[in-house]
Formats: C-alpha cells, structure tokens, sequence
C-alpha cells in the first residue's frame, strides 16, 4: 500500500503522520488551513480569502459535498482513513470502521451496552413534551443530544431540540476518555485523557463542546473497560470511548469509531506515530502498549467574536487561517499544542500560547 486517502472535517494532522511515514497522501477535508503542507494532493470545501468571512461551518458543511471532492482519490488510492465527518466509504478500502451506525447512532448504542456497561438512563424523544415528563417525574438531571454527532454541539440542558433526539441522564464529574487499538480479536487502551469542555463559546452558551484534552489521564480500570467495549463492538484500529468520572464511577457516554481529536496529543505523550499504530492494528498487529514520555495539552480556541487573524507565528499553534481572513464569532479559531515533562507545565505553556493567540485578533463590528 503506497497511496492514501485521509477524508474528514480537518485532516491535517492525520495527513502529515501519514506523509512522515513514506505515504503518497491524498486530503480531502473542510478545512485547509494555512500551515497544512504536507501531501501529495488536496481539496478543501472552505477556500479562505484575505478579506472574506470563512461563514459558518454548521451551514456550509455536507458530507455530499465531501464525498464528491474525494471522488477520484476514493478510486485511485489503496487505502482510505475516515476521520469525524466522513461520508460512507467503500469497505473494501477502509482502514478502520465501514459500518459504524450501531456506534454513532447513541441510542443504539445506549441499548446495546446498557446491561453490560455503565451508561446514563437514555431516552429516545420523538416529542419535547415527552422529555418534558420525564424531566418532571424525578429528580434526576438531564441532558439532550442529537442521535448522532460529535464534538459536542447541539448538546444542552436546555431541551430545546427538534425532531428525534435522546435525552441522557446528567451525571456530574470529569469527562475523560480513552484511545483504543483494535484488531477485532484484541485490543490495548494506549492511551486516556482529561477532556477539556468549553460551555461558554459565543452562540453555542449551554452546550457541552469539545474544546481539547489534557494527556496522559488516569489509569487501571477505565483501560480495562475501554479495551473491553471496543472488542464486544467489533471495532478495528484506532477508537476513542468518551466516559465521565464520579469518584471511582465511570459511566460510558459515547464510543467514537475512528482516529480522535486526541491524536496530537498521543503522539506527543507516547512518542510513536499514531497512524502506523492505526494501520497495524486494522491489519491485524497491535504495538507493545507505550509508556508515556511528557505531559500534552490540546487547545481547541473558539473564536470570541467576528474577527480578522493577522499572521500568526507563535510556536505551538496549528490549523491557522489565512491571514486577513475574517472568522465569525463561535467558530474554530485555531489549535493550540503544548507538551512538557510536568502537567502543570504543560498546562501553563497552553495557556500562555493561548492568551498569545487572542492578542493578535482584530476584532470586527458587522
């Protein structure tokens, strides 16, 4: 296998250690951000221009759209890694996860682990005054969800959701999740994470989205159990379950059936490429379980308001826009990458990147 083809919202990361490791590399993403340099080939559903507004994501976005720019790398190329976002994909190509709506579709999933795993009291909801009822009947806490997604928008507390959705009990603690290698027959957590929630992006108040990770996390039985799940799923390579810890509870919120938004953050924890472990696995080999080398944080920064980004050349910050491009308020801005022998090190070197980042916006009235 010589070409690949790396298809999702943002690729970069995945499309670079996939260069690093000798491939003929094949992009097609939402995003191509200025600092994406290397591949073979790409094409991107958001074109940047100096000036413009990049619009909003959630209006522009269509996994059609996607499939259609992909369409002759799908035939050229040997083999295709899906990220979050992707279309249906040939099977016979993939490496990782074909058939994955038993995963994505939550309360599917909810139904087939729930005597067997730790999961919230979920609900289909068909109509608002059912969750209503249920809401109203006890004491518990909820939340309301789309059936299928990811990175946490259109989850809230509100209830304020049209059409099906499932509504989750709310279980207050930490949000932490696992990455999981598979090979359908064995499977080893490499890696967990503390997840890092922003509740607070403009235009999204209230929602529970996904803002980065903080690696290693904790250990012992949240491995054990990730490890578990992701075999009696039937899932292959690389796989993420997202938890929430109560004391010494975990309860499984979500199982996210391809390469994580903690991809950055495992290669700089655990030294290895993140893509050769991918492959290996979907091919039958799992790594020898590796030994966290450093502390990593990833920061996911929404932008505050409208604004325009000048060049930004602090180290450490990655998926930049163009310069002179104009974002909207609530939309990704940029990530931020920092990693250090102790975590608070880590933490405080993200944090001043970050503050970095937000003196170099030009805010813009409409």
């Amino acid at each position: 296998m010589e070409e690949l083809l790396v298809i999702g919202v943002n690729t970069r990361p995945v499309a670079e250690s996939a260069f690093r490791l000798g491939y003929r590399v094949y992009s097609a993403g939402y995003y191509c951000t200025a600092d994406f340099k290397h591949y073979t080939e790409r094409r991107c559903m958001l074109t940047e221009r100096s000036g413009e507004s990049c619009g909003r994501f959630h209006e522009n976005f269509s996994q059609e759209k996607l499939l259609e720019a992909a369409s002759d790398f799908i035939e050229r190329v040997d083999g295709i890694i899906p990220l979050t976002g992707a279309p249906p994909l040939p099977g016979e190509k993939v490496l990782g996860n074909s058939r994955v709506d038993h995963v994505e579709d939550k309360y599917r999933l909810y139904r087939r682990i729930r005597n067997s795993y730790p999961t919230p009291e979920t609900h289909l909801i068909s109509d608002p005054a059912e969750a209503m009822e249920i809401v109203a009947a006890g004491e518990k806490k909820y939340i309301a969800k789309p059936v299928s997604g990811a990175g946490g928008f259109g989850v809230t507390d509100h209830h304020e959701m049209d059409g099906e959705f499932i509504l989750q009990e709310y279980i207050e603690g930490v949000p932490v999740s696992a990455s999981v290698l598979s090979t359908g027959e064995d499977a080893i957590t490499v890696l967990t994470s503390r997840q890092i929630i922003d509740r607070g992006v403009p235009g999204f108040e209230g929602q529970f989205i996904y803002a980065g990770n903080i690696t290693p996390g904790p250990s012992g039985e949240i491995e054990e159990l990730a490890s578990d799940l992701i075999l009696d799923l039937s899932l292959r390579g690389s796989n993420g379950v997202d938890l929430i810890m109560r004391d010494s509870e975990l309860y499984v919120i979500e199982v996210n059936p391809r390469i994580q938004g903690t991809f950055e953050c495992a290669e700089a924890s655990l030294g290895i490429n993140m893509v050769d472990a991918h492959i290996r696995a979907c091919r039958g080999e799992l790594i020898e379980k590796p030994e966290p080398r450093r502390y990593a944080v990833k920061r996911i920064i929404y932008a505050p308001a409208r604004c325009r980004v000048g060049e930004i050349k602090t180290r450490g910050v990655h998926d930049l826009p163009l310069p002179g491009a104009i974002i909207e308020e609530g939309e990704p801005l940029v990530t931020v990458l920092a990693s250090h022998n102790s975590m608070e090190a880590a933490e405080n070197l993200a944090s001043i990147i970050c503050s970095r980042v937000r003196k170099e916006l030009n805010y813009l009235r409409r």
